[in-house]
């Protein structure tokens, strides 16, 4: 009897081949082969034309979405088809949650299979688990189905509905979603906040004391019995004291007057304080949980977060990722619990069994929360992992066996000071017992250094105690604006007010920044012109569509959908065609919306008005009776444009640009400009003989205002050269280009081999010794090296001595050996391919690519025949 088993990619079908009985064939959808139309171009002859063709979804005909299977999926179901004539029996692997029964039920759409089919489910690719799965196989839940479908109509709703109408009142090629202009609209919240934000100054002092050789600090708490203000007693908004708080505000002439007045005079302990404390270990980890702390702790966005563990799951390292639950299972807490004893010690673990309960509202379906995979948990020493993989799973390791470890114990110390009418305190930390923290420390890559960094050791001090005080300063403080959102707190924000799921919450980062309302930067998430645009339209006209509570009541409603206690039809009828639905709305509301206003943006602090072009942000201003406008660099943000250059912008357009100074050389004007892509340097002015003069950005290290006239030489000089290679006798030069300064070495026709420079070289000065350094280092684009890592190297082919490796790639495991790539057959892994096999796939791949090649080159010329042939008998 033969199974056909299907899964939704090549790795996934890799690592299950390995658990299945014989007669089980593994093969992979490559995620979802039927979707709504994404262009015009994929509608159906027989819908063309039709008015709702274009949105995807019939709305009159109980929103019935017009599903197609687009080209790139063709030869996938092709070769689906063609599997299941061979098959007795179909089993559908899909994953477990919405999205993976989704696929399934398209699956059984397209395919219609006539032998007895099967859904097997899983949270974990091992041996235990998938046999398990074997004898618990279920019928498709037409819930799940419904709510992942009802998603998918919702968001296409929103977006299509919505998107045209901000190309046509603000700019072409905008877009709004369901989720994504809520998030957009928290990140402008922010920044908003930040904009009204008014900074407070005050002062206080530091006192370093010393007792018995042991040196401590002290800050000042109290003066003449009245607490000393800190930056929570102030108004974020006008940068005052709040109202009602009776609190002492030192300016920098009062704390330096208090500092000489309590300089020489005796110090006296009044007070000591310990309070022992403990700390529990956080729950293993969920989808929103490892998605922050892998972006503070390892730097991965949240979209490469799940694309990792994405991989891991796959290949059997660990449990399903996309979960809300932090449930564990008895066996994964026995294989935690193994791991504590083994490692640290009885004493570091847990007295008793550690289980944590799903806070999380509308938690979904998947059942336990990510962890190792199997009955036991291999360290990550075993695993044979690599770069970011090992690091995430790691984490993964460390947090799920830290769950099961003892609490860590504390004791806060606490020391009050007195002198003159002036307290101080002085604050320490002890760790008594270390607890979970030997394992995994929030925030913190090394455990053990976190540990010294959190413990603040204070000298023996008991109450009447005369410390020597050695230094005495005036400290300044300055309130702080509210912080931009990170990836790590924006998923933390959706996932407290419930907006979205999850799952999702990587994909609608990744949109919200690939779509330019959103730029990152150190971390930060800082939102452009458009998005302050687009966030006021639909603020106004269509508030209920950006209110986080109504968002949230939403994703609810999903939820209930996927248990069956609401019915979809009813709810998407409510939605887009009740008395206020989305369609009405629209209808209603656009005739309201005046372009010339939702092109504009009003930002306080400037002196004119910014504005949405067809080319990007420009300012607008008033000169007499006519209008200036000027455009704005297409990297600059709200949070970049100042006064000062805006006056440089506009001068710029009214008088000409400034001119930094003349070339020593040349005597030419050498002027400083702000262009669409930043300010740039140029040389001369523009003329009918010398249309495109020489032009040089400046580098983001570089400020206008800080540039000189040598810099400005230096620039115009690039790219430098700064030597010959000594092997091949061709230039090594010094440049700067889009992504930053680099070195190449330029070989003409055989190619350019870049590197950029690191952070500690300087464009200007940078010699030859130092490019030659660089260029003899790996290459690496965007983070990866582009020379790939072979799986396993095979030896070299018996005919040119090249080597033959093994890699992985989209598709699956294949064999390399120069241009020609093939891949490994049913039953084959990288642990039994030999060289002998590998010569035979290669040999069998080169002989079907020239019959192939000759193929297509006969069928041409045939073509070219046949076109002579008509032109000449005519």
């Amino acid at each position: 009897m033969s199974t056909l088993v299907i899964v939704e990619s090549p790795t996934k079908a890799r690592t299950i081949r390995n658990y299945l009985p014989k007669g089980y064939h593994v093969t992979a959808s490559m995620g979802h082969i039927r979707d709504l139309p994404s262009s015009a171009e994929e509608i159906p002859k027989e819908q063309k034309g039709l008015p709702w063709s274009q949105l995807g979804v019939n709305v009159e005909e109980n929103f019935a979405p017009l599903y197609i299977v687009p080209k790139k999926k063709k030869k996938v179901v092709t070769e689906l088809k063609q599997a299941l004539k061979e098959a007795d029996e179909l089993i559908l692997a899909t994953d477990e949650d919405r999205e993976g029964e989704s696929i399934s039920w398209h699956l059984l759409e397209v395919l219609k299979p006539k032998v007895p089919i099967k859904r097997m489910v899983f949270h974990e690719i091992t041996q235990e688990a998938i046999q398990k799965a074997l004898t618990n196989c279920r019928e498709i839940d037409f819930n799940l189905v419904h709510a992942q479908e009802t998603r998918r109509i919702l968001d296409r709703l929103v977006g299509y509905t919505l998107s045209p109408l901000l190309w046509r009142k603000i700019a072409k090629g905008l877009s709004a979603g369901r989720v994504q202009s809520v998030s957009v609209r928290l990140i402008v919240q922010r920044e908003r906040e930040r904009q009204a934000f008014q900074s407070a100054n005050f002062w206080d002092l530091k006192a370093e004391l010393l007792q018995k050789k042991a040196k401590f600090e002290a800050k000042l708490i109290t003066l003449g019995g009245k607490r000393l203000a800190t930056g929570s007693d102030f108004d974020a908004t006008t940068g005052q004291l709040t109202k009602g708080k009776r609190v002492v505000v030192l300016s920098q002439a009062e704390a330096i007057a208090l500092k000489e007045r309590l300089t020489g005079k005796d110090w006296t302990v009044t007070q000591t304080e310990e309070k022992p404390t403990t700390r529990k270990p956080s729950p293993p980890f969920t989808t929103s949980t490892l998605q922050q702390e892998a972006n503070r702790k390892l730097g991965i966005s949240a979209r490469d977060t799940m694309r990792t563990a994405q991989k891991l799951y796959e290949e059997g390292y660990i449990t399903y990722m996309r979960t809300d639950s932090v449930h564990l299972s008895d066996q994964a807490i026995t294989a935690a619990r193994d791991c504590v004893e083994t490692k640290y010690g009885k004493d570091y673990l847990s007295p008793q069994v550690r289980q944590y309960k799903t806070k999380s509202k509308g938690a979904q379906e998947a059942h336990e929360a990510i962890r190792p995979a199997g009955s036991t948990f291999r360290t990550p020493q075993e695993t044979g992992l690599k770069d970011r993989e090992l690091a995430l799973y790691d984490m993964i390791w460390k947090r799920t066996v830290a769950c099961q470890m003892a609490d860590a114990r504390l004791t806060q110390l606490s020391v009050i000071l007195k002198v003159e009418d002036a307290e101080f305190r002085s604050a320490g930390k002890r760790i008594d017992f270390p607890g979970f923290f030997r394992a995994y420390v929030e925030g913190s890559d090394d455990p053990d250094a976190a540990l010294e960094n959190q413990e603040v050791v204070l000298p023996d001090l008991k109450e009447g105690d005369r410390p020597t005080c050695k230094k005495l300063e005036e400290v300044e403080h300055n309130t702080q604006p509210p912080a931009r959102y990170t990836e790590a707190s924006l998923v933390k924000a959706l996932e407290s007010k419930g907006i979205g799921r999850p799952s999702t919450y990587a994909t609608i980062i990744g949109t919200i920044v690939d779509r330019g309302y959103v730029q990152i930067r150190d971390k930060a998430l800082t939102p452009t012109f458009t998005a302050f645009a687009v966030t006021a339209l639909l603020e106004e006209h269509f508030p209920s569509l950006v209110d986080t509570d109504f968002t949230s009541r939403m994703e609810q409603t999903l939820d209930e959908i996927a248990t069956g206690e609401v019915q979809w039809l009813p709810y998407l009828k409510d939605f887009y065609l009740g008395e206020k639905g989305l369609e009405t709305q629209v209808k209603v509301r656009e005739s309201d919306i005046d372009p010339a206003v939702a092109k504009a943006i009003a930002i306080e602090s400037l002196p004119v008005k910014v504005k949405i072009g067809r080319f990007g942000p420009y300012i607008e201003a008033e000169n007499g009776e006519e209008k200036i406008t000027a455009s704005l660099p297409a990297d600059l943000t709200p949070a970049d444009l100042n006064p000062a250059q805006v006056e440089t912008i506009l001068k710029q357009k009214t008088e000409g640009p400034e001119q930094v100074g003349s070339h020593p050389e040349t005597g030419e004007p050498i002027f400083l400009l702000v262009g669409s892509y930043g300010p740039y340097v140029q040389l001369g002015a523009v003329t009918e003989e010398n249309k495109k003069p020489k032009r040089a950005s400046l580098p983001k290290t570089i400020q206008p205002e800080a540039l000189t006239l040598q810099m400005a030489v230096d620039l115009l000089a690039l790219p430098r050269l700064l030597g010959e290679h000594p092997e091949t006798g061709k230039p090594i030069k010094v440049g700067l280009g889009r992504f930053g300064p680099y070195v190449v070495h330029d070989q003409g026709k055989d190619g350019k081999d870049y590197r950029s420079l690191k952070k500690e070289d300087n464009l200007f000065t940078i010699d030859f010794e130092r490019a030659m350094e660089l260029l003899a280092q790996p290459k690496r684009t965007r983070g990866k090296s582009s020379s790939k890592t072979p799986l396993k190297a095979l030896g070299n082919h018996p005919t040119d001595n090249e080597p033959i490796n093994v890699y992985e790639g989209p598709y699956g495991i294949y064999v390399n050996h120069l241009k020609v790539n093939a891949g490994l057959p049913e039953g084959e892994t990288v642990e039994t391919i030999t060289l002998e096999k590998a010569l035979e796939l290669l040999a069998e791949k080169a002989g079907s690519k020239a019959t192939k090649k000759k193929t297509t080159t006969k069928k041409t010329t045939t073509k070219k025949t046949t076109t002579r042939k008509t032109k000449s008998s005519s």
